[in-house]
């Protein structure tokens, strides 16, 4: 990773690659995860899907599963308290008994004494069904013959963002170039190494949930409510997690897990097999994206007119905050005076649409860079020139009226990025001036580029806090320091960058910090592991709690102990009318290019070098940094070249990781370059932003832009496996403009 020289004062912590402080145990083996739990008197759990994306539950017949030996109940929708949960809209049942809607609705469990005992008699319970039609597009969703998927939702539109800025109508005529495209961004499997899991058991009146998650005090508060007890009498303590990307921001085996051993008064377990965590947890979303813009002949855009169409699936799970990601940044990082954006999340019945490492935006980017591509072909421009043209600088307006913050340097970014990548000014703008030739004729080699922002917290109006608790204690000086601060330890290295902050917080030697991590019974309200957040709320939230304990200890308190709760700069939502809005409390820049070589013959892209420029504000860890960089680039590739995640009338179709393939060491490029840029955030600890996202959104329009470079054909839709290829240059071949 490559840093720029700053004279930014020096940190005693942050800035250095200390050991990771869960690195031993999980080298080692010693870490525990959900499915290694264990206690005595433990039954197992197995679940009933309903198989079937939509259907009526006319009876189901429990009593050959209950007569079954070992057997110890079976649990339906009329053994749940109140029967209907979500992240943000309880429009989920905890255990579907009048209707299903997507073949991963969970129909009834059995609890038995043992886990073969389980899936035996799963498998002996009666479902009496009648099917109902499938309602499988969104785009046909939207149609008002469709079926109605939720009683209140008309036309199955969950959601609808409207952004008028300026009125694009009206300018296009006056435009040199207009490029029309319609882009399909397919689902994407989260495949987390570690499938859910966990272990819930009574410790007295309390229900303690034992899994893995990424919002524990949610998942406290959703367990509550389904069991209809207060949340005090519900705790949630997370494990060692193996990745979660956003897939396990909503509930999977948590609420159930609590009303079998709230039921039966023991502890119960469940770990769910590959095939049941495909078919059970919402994936990307998929999205159609329908582009109209336009251009004067030097190459700025005038107007930009986008439809999105986003499959929400069947149930609301974080659909609406997804979709204002994307009606946002289909637009890309550009100054467009003339925008008009309709957004829709609409109701069908695939697998629902999930958070996933972006959360919208890749999806959206990948539009606006893919615009601006075929724009800068059709007037014969660089694709770096036309960036330069085009981008936002600090103060410049988005579509929503809100500025682009004083911190985020777009520009240089593109020119560090560009420059790194082989392209070079001239008297007629930018260059790639290190084009490779290959021998062997059937290899094409090409480059492309890509620039993005990406939120850090929460957005549109979400209240956004976070809580910590610092404790000191110690005689003359400090000798301990206990940290507790629920933020969910996914792998990403929270838990050390938090003992970071609070070490260079407290002026002490980061080995005298502790964590009490993500366990509601011991650590306050933190706010989610999402929207690359924990770093920038959990940092002001350390920073608030070590004044204050050192102010008491300064007072002889001792134990000294301080808590403070962070309130982030307030967002606002879009204006239902205009769109406008102040969306994001924190902005997350960066520029990619990427480097493909194309066989003509075979179809198949190898990507030999990747390079991301990311604005971070302030590095905390840069080990960890790096590799959330090259992990994001990884991900942003299998999405790109390999993920072909398959739905057939709302049945998955690549249910395991034999049929939906995954990015292998095999498949990393030969260098992905990590180059840091450091412009403070005012909002940040230290100035620090979150990165954990960001390296991943502009991965795939830079390849797609590569792949053009290489062989003159621009492909509207992911992944580009090698058929796409082949496909694709017949249709070049035979004159067609049309993606295949």
């Amino acid at each position: 990773m490559n840093r720029p020289v700053t004279d930014k004062p020096p940190f005693q912590v942050i800035g250095r690659s200390v050991p990771r402080v869960d690195a031993l145990d999980k080298v080692t083996g010693q870490a525990v995860y959900p499915g290694d739990l264990s206690r005595p008197g433990m039954l197992h759990m197995k679940v009933l899907f309903s198989g079937r994306p939509h259907a009526k539950i006319l009876a189901i017949n429990t009593e050959r599963a209950e007569q079954t030996p070992g057997v110890v109940c079976v649990l339906t929708g009329k053994d749940v308290p109140v029967n209907s949960y979500g992240l943000a809209f309880n429009d989920q049942p905890v255990l579907c008994d009048q209707v299903v809607r997507f073949e991963g609705d969970q129909v009834a469990l059995v609890v038995a004494e043992t886990e073969a005992v389980a899936a035996q008699a799963r498998d002996l319970i009666e479902v009496q069904y009648e099917d109902l039609p499938c309602v499988d597009n969104p785009r046909l969703a939207m149609q008002p013959e469709a079926p109605r998927l939720h009683a209140d939702y008309a036309n199955n539109i969950l959601d609808h963002i409207r952004i008028r800025k300026g009125s694009p109508s009206d300018c296009f005529e006056m435009c040199d170039v207009v490029v029309e495209s319609e882009y399909y961004l397919p689902m994407q499997e989260h495949a987390f190494l570690q499938p859910e899991a966990g272990l819930a058991y009574m410790d007295g009146k309390v229900v303690v949930v034992e899994s893995a998650g990424q919002w524990a005090h949610h998942d406290q508060r959703q367990i509550a409510r389904c069991l209809n007890l207060p949340e005090k009498q519900v705790r949630v303590i997370y494990r060692s997690i193996g990745g979660a990307f956003g897939g396990r921001e909503d509930i999977s085996v948590q609420i159930i897990l609590a009303l079998a051993a709230w039921k039966t008064g023991r502890p119960v377990k469940i770990v769910w097999s590959r095939q049941e965590s495909i078919r059970g947890h919402g994936k990307r979303h998929q999205m159609y994206i329908s582009a109209r813009w336009g251009a004067n002949k030097a190459g700025k855009v005038i107007a930009a007119q986008v439809e999105v169409i986003a499959d929400a699936g069947a149930y609301a799970y974080t659909s609406t905050m997804v979709l204002g990601h994307a009606a946002l940044t289909c637009t890309g990082v550009y100054d467009i005076p003339n925008v008009k954006v309709d957004a829709y999340a609409v109701y069908t019945n695939n697998v629902p649409g999930a958070a996933f490492r972006g959360f919208g935006s890749p999806q959206g980017v990948f539009a606006a860079e893919m615009q601006l591509n075929k724009i800068a072909s059709a007037l014969g421009m660089d694709p770096v020139s036309i960036r330069e043209i085009n981008l936002l600088q600090p103060g410049d307006l988005l579509s929503t009226g809100a500025a682009l913050p004083e911190s985020i340097h777009l520009q240089q970014l593109l020119v560090q990025c560009a420059t790194k990548a082989g392209w070079e000014r001239s008297a007629n703008g930018w260059i790639r001036a290190n084009r490779r030739v290959i021998s062997n004729s059937a290899r094409k080699h090409g480059a492309g580029i890509a620039m993005a922002v990406k939120n850090i917290g929460f957005s549109f109006g979400f209240p956004e806090e976070s809580t910590a608790v610092i404790t000191l204690r110690g005689s003359a000086e400090i000798e301990e320091v206990e940290v507790r601060f629920a933020g969910a330890e996914c792998g990403q290295g929270i838990e050390t960058v938090i003992q970071q902050m609070a070490a260079e917080a407290l002026c002490v030697s980061v080995e005298k910090v502790s964590l009490i991590g993500a366990d509601t019974g011991r650590s306050p309200e933190s706010g989610s592991a999402s929207a690359s957040r924990l770093t920038m709320m959990g940092g002001n939230a350390i920073r608030g709690a070590a004044r204050e304990a050192l102010q008491r200890w300064g007072n002889e308190d001792r134990p000294a102990v301080g808590v403070f709760t962070y309130h982030a700069p307030s967002t606002t939502n879009y204006d239902p009318e205009t769109g406008n809005s102040i969306p994001h409390v924190v902005f997350s820049p960066i520029a990619e290019a990427v480097e493909v070589l194309v066989d003509t013959e075979t179809g198949s892209i190898c990507v030999p070098r990747v390079i991301s420029v990311l604005d971070v504000g302030q590095t905390i860890h840069p080990a960890m940094l790096t590799g959330q960089v090259e992990g994001a680039v990884v991900q942003a590739l299998g999405y790109s070249l390999l993920e072909n995640f398959i739905t057939d009338r709302g049945r998955i179709q690549t249910p395991d990781l034999t049929t939906y393939l995954v990015p292998t060491v095999l498949d990393v490029p030969d260098r992905v370059e990590s180059h840091i840029v450091e412009h403070p955030d005012p909002t940040g600890p230290w100035g620090a932003r979150g990165a954990g996202e960001t390296p991943f959104i502009a991965v795939a329009p830079a390849l797609v832009g590569a792949v053009h470079d290489a062989i003159g054909f621009f492909f509207d839709h992911l992944p580009l496996i090698p058929q796409a290829i082949v496909s694709g240059m017949r249709v070049q071949q035979s004159g067609s403009c049309k993606s295949p």
